[in-house]
């Protein structure tokens, strides 16, 4: 395999398993993640939280073993715990963006590590439905606190592209449902 093939490859571990992440999801999943990431960073400026967006990975057991996964996006506050290409601490919130060959994995497996590793907030977003579903932390589970499918038509009775999210963690940072979906539709 060529150093250019190795440097592209993506994968996760997770209980011991790789799984090859090749191989890139759609380009509307990339928009996406871009719109959040870019709502998301304008909202830290002059925290000490970052964000980072499908290049950091969080090892969720890092006393246990060598296991990590790669989240879509990510906000870490406590800096101490990053190292290289991860991080070892409690994120503040993950968001996945699903595809065809993760939706499985970030809706169970991956679903499971942010709730026992304590993140309090996951987001789980789905392109081709153009969804939102919003889980908080409560207590040791996951609650599903809001799911919108997104209406664009102003003539619908459930138009919602001007519905309103703010980060429970980071209240000052808010998108609504028509810039999460910007630019998707080719």
């Amino acid at each position: 395999m060529e150093l250019a093939e190795l440097e592209r490859k993506r994968e996760e571990k997770i209980d011991g398993v790789i799984y090859d992440m090749s191989p890139a999801p759609g380009y509307q999943h990339g928009i996406i993640n871009g719109n959040i990431y870019r709502i998301i960073g304008n909202g830290l400026k002059d925290s000490l939280c970052l964000a980072f967006i499908e290049n950091l990975d969080f090892k969720y057991h890092p006393d246990i073993n060598d296991d990590y996964v790669c989240p879509d996006i990510m906000i870490v506050c406590d800096r101490k715990h990053l190292k290289g290409g991860a991080y070892s601490g409690i994120p503040r919130f993950i968001v996945e963006t699903l595809s065809p060959s993760t939706a499985k994995r970030d809706r169970s497996e991956k679903k499971d590590i942010y709730e026992e590793a304590g993140v309090e907030e996951y987001w789980i977003v789905t392109p081709q439905g153009k969804s939102v579903e919003i889980y908080y932390l409560e207590g040791e589970k996951y609650i599903l606190e809001q799911s919108y499918i997104l209406q664009e038509d102003p003539e619908d009775a459930h138009y919602n592209a001007e519905t309103e999210i703010c980060l429970r963690g980071f209240p000052n940072i808010k998108m609504t449902l028509a810039e999460i979906f910007k630019n998707i539709d080719g």
